[in-house]
């Protein structure tokens, strides 16, 4: 189950933000209209920002500040900031931390002189020693930091905010900041010493200053103190004469917390009081935060106001820096100006964060939701489990007792059998033994006529008794094993097996806005499934409509995810959409995309289905013959809906041949004039006159001819089922032909004689207007 801290993963501090919002940004304007001053603005900009965050992590505007005390510690100490300055990597650390993890090198040799000259590794060399601190194969939080050459090393530690920290030189206790001595009281620094970051470890040499060269972080050390000042403080009224009771609004123009009763006796709201904006208490701490200004002084000279802005340095300085500094040569700018500007772009980046931790907090609550649903079904899949796997066992169970009936059967049946020959077998087994006593008591008899009278009788009846135990008699007729065998090797096997499978359709695709598109009359579409789909699809169904509302047909099936449909009408809406589908079935259609074809056709000449003799240049827009027959060639597009234009130009005229210009089929044929066939409807014109054709049928003589730069144009409207002709931009001619419907190419017959060129994405001609008319009329 997923657990988050909501307020981890929200705004920055919002302590901070009445120092950084921007002046004048949304200015408070009471009812008289009147606006107050910068400060009151920004402590009212600042606590409303403050209560949005507390509001977006559903907490008091006091317990969200609570989320901000890893910001105001230590990352050496783990303490609240004391007297912190700034490290180069815009990093903070306690002035006293920083003297604590300072490094002494040998005299002129710094650490990276050091490694280069490839010594061996000592006690000074810790910038080594914190690459084998810090990247250990374990990388178990432990190592070691080379501190002064007196001083041993310490195992690592962690400073509240999980940074890895380096311990001061000697073992000992975390420094209490109230036992610390004065700076001025503290032994001087040695030379050529080296701090190191203890967040992002980079190194740097101190100069002769020493740490006086790092700038203090004022606006962090009034962040901290305004943070443990109100934790202590109490919101009591500040009106109750003798026990103050607990606050209940504060107002803003006054500055004063009141209680209930007070408030009803000192703060009516009547009058001009009921213009007075009362807050909660806890909002009126935070808008009473902001500290005055406090003039600051440059570290270099101190004696100095810090009044300029130095934009290469990207740090303040003062007068006499520019005068002798190192800053005098660097641009510098208003220290005001530069205040105001920074603050404006830290409130634009605040919102963007701001968008950012609405995001978040939208993402939270539903990867909650996700969570009680991942709970519910993983309950009921758990009771579908639970069924399938009883019913499993109640099948083998009831197969169980038909065999177990089978084998009952088969052992009352064996025994039976062998009961019977028991049975018949003691019969006879009594009879012979009857016979054989008899004839033994007959042989006793000493009379040997009464002997031979009954002796040949017996002879008989001993050898058919005999005969009766014959071969087979005495075999039993019925094993005492069972010949049965119950196979469960491939049960077994199968249950071994038994694995969960995919049984679920595909989620609806997704489809990449941003990778699809339209070309002409082409749409490239691109989709892909939902990121946590886990199920297997084996292919997609791209269905597009026909371009003017009509329903969806099927355009592609497969497995890509990406496809070009070619062919559809120019200046047209199509819509789009696609399902994914697997052995389980079909899944649902994506979102409808909608796509714009192109207003105007773009195109060329095709030389796929253009005859061999036909030349192409200029990217198939120009063309020629090698051959003195005509030779048909046709565009790259075929039309079937809106209105079209495009015009040749003639490049070279020799000889006075006779061009065709006009639509065809794309059966055309391809070795003879355009138009000599059923599938071509065209315009031939030499050099004094033009004729229409089609299926060899000459109409509509017209006087006028074309010569080398010529321009012969070509309008198909299919709203009227009418094609026309123009020469030099003057229609050639009646309508040349009507009732057009279907699918054509553009097409143009030529020999040898002729160069032309062609021109396409052309607007329709002023003296056309497309719609409904009657097709039997003349367009002039």
């Amino acid at each position: 189950m997923l657990s988050a801290d909501w307020s981890q993963m929200l705004l920055p501090p919002p302590v901070l933000i009445p120092l950084l919002w921007p002046r004048l940004q949304y200015p408070y304007q009471d009812a008289s209209g009147a606006l107050f001053t910068h400060r009151a603005q920004t402590n009212q900009r600042g606590a409303a920002v403050a209560s949005f965050c507390a509001q977006q992590r559903n907490l008091p505007p006091d317990a969200a500040m609570d989320e901000m005390e890893e910001e105001l510690k230590c990352p050496v100490c783990g303490s609240f900031y004391r007297e912190p300055i700034i490290l180069p990597c815009s990093h903070n650390i306690c002035l006293a931390c920083a003297r604590n993890i300072l490094v002494q090198t040998p005299e002129a040799e710094s650490p990276q002189s050091s490694r280069a000259s490839g010594s061996a590794v000592s006690d000074y060399d810790y910038l080594d020693l914190d690459k084998m601190s810090l990247y250990s194969e374990s990388d178990s939080g432990y190592g070691s930091y080379g501190g002064f050459v007196s001083a041993p090393t310490t195992p690592c530690q962690k400073s509240p905010n999980g940074v890895r920290v380096f311990p001061p030189t000697v073992p000992q206790a975390a420094p209490q900041h109230h036992l610390l001595p004065h700076p001025a009281s503290l032994p001087p620094i040695p030379r050529n010493s080296c701090i190191t970051c203890p967040q992002c470890h980079r190194s740097l040499i101190l100069d002769d200053r020493g740490l006086r060269g790092f700038p203090k972080n004022r606006v962090l050390e009034g962040v901290v103190g305004r943070y443990q000042q109100s934790k202590a403080a109490a919101l009591k009224c500040q009106l109750c004469e003798k026990s103050p009771k607990e606050a209940t609004v504060m107002c803003e123009q006054c500055d004063v917390f009141y209680c209930d009763p007070c408030r009803l006796r000192c703060h009516p709201p009547r009058g001009p009081l009921a213009k007075h904006r009362l807050v909660p208490p806890a909002q009126g701490r935070i808008s009473r935060r902001a500290s005055p200004r406090k003039i600051s002084t440059c570290t270099e000279h101190e004696l100095e106001n810090l009044s300029m802005y130095c934009v290469q340095c990207k740090t303040p300085v003062c007068y006499q820096c520019l005068e002798e500094g190192k800053h005098g040569t660097h641009e510098v700018k208003a220290l005001g100006a530069m205040w105001k500007l920074h603050k404006g772009q830290l409130s634009q980046a605040l919102n963007g964060l701001s968008d950012r931790a609405t995001e978040a907090k939208e993402f939270l609550v539903q990867l909650r939701n996700m969570v009680q649903h991942i709970q519910e079904n993983g309950v009921e899949f758990e009771a579908c489990l639970v069924a399938q796997c009883d019913a499993l066992i109640d099948a083998l169970n009831r197969r169980k007792a038909q065999l177990l009936a089978q084998v009952t059967k088969e052992h009352e049946h064996k025994l039976k059998v062998v009961r019977d020959q028991i049975s018949h077998c003691t019969v006879k087994l009594r009879q012979a033994t009857g016979l054989m006593e008899y004839c033994l008591e007959v042989i006793k008899e000493n009379d040997p006529s009464g002997f031979l009278q009954i002796s040949d009788a017996l002879i008989r009846r001993v050898h058919m008794t005999e005969g009766q135990w014959g071969k087979g008699t005495l075999t039993p007729r019925m094993t005492s094993d069972f010949d049965l065998t119950l196979d469960s090797g491939p049960l077994l096997q199968t249950i071994h097996q038994l694995d969960f499978v995919q049984m679920k359709v595909p989620a609806a695709p997704m489809l990449q806005l941003e990778e699809c598109c339209t070309q002409n009359n082409s749409a490239t579409l691109s989709w892909k499934q939902p990121p946590l789909s886990t199920i297997v699809v084996e292919g997609y169904i791209l269905e597009l409509d026909d371009g003017n509302g009509g329903p969806f047909r099927e355009v592609y099936v497969g497995p890509e995810t990406i496809c070009t449909v070619d062919g559809l009408h120019f200046n047209s809406t199509y819509k789009s959409r696609v399902k994914a589908f697997n052995a389980s079935g079909v899944g649902q259609y994506s979102k409808t995309l909608i796509m714009q074809t192109s207003e105007v056709a773009w195109f060329t000449f095709d030389p796929a289905s253009a005859h061999p003799d036909i030349v192409f240049s200029n990217d198939n827009l120009t063309i020629s013959c090698n051959s003195y027959d005509d030779r048909v060639v046709m565009g790259s597009s075929a039309f079937s809906r809106g209105v079209h234009y495009w015009e040749m130009t003639i490049d070279r005229y020799d000889n006075h041949p006779d061009p065709a210009f006009g639509i065809a089929r794309g059966d055309v044929l391809k070795d003879v004039m355009l138009g000599k066939d059923d599938k071509a409807w065209a315009m031939y014109v030499d050099n004094n006159r033009s004729w229409f054709m089609h299926n060899n049928s000459h109409t509509n003589r017209t006087d006028g001819g074309i010569t080398k730069g010529s321009t012969i144009g070509v309008l198909l409207d299919f709203t009227r089922g009418l094609l026309i002709f123009l020469i030099n931009d003057e229609q050639q001619g009646p309508v040349a032909f009507e009732g057009l419907e279907g699918t054509y190419y553009p097409a143009i017959s030529l020999n040898r004689n002729v160069q032309l060129t062609l021109h396409t994405g052309l607007p329709i001609p002023d003296f056309y207007t497309p719609g409904e008319a009657d097709p039997t009329s003349s367009v002039c």
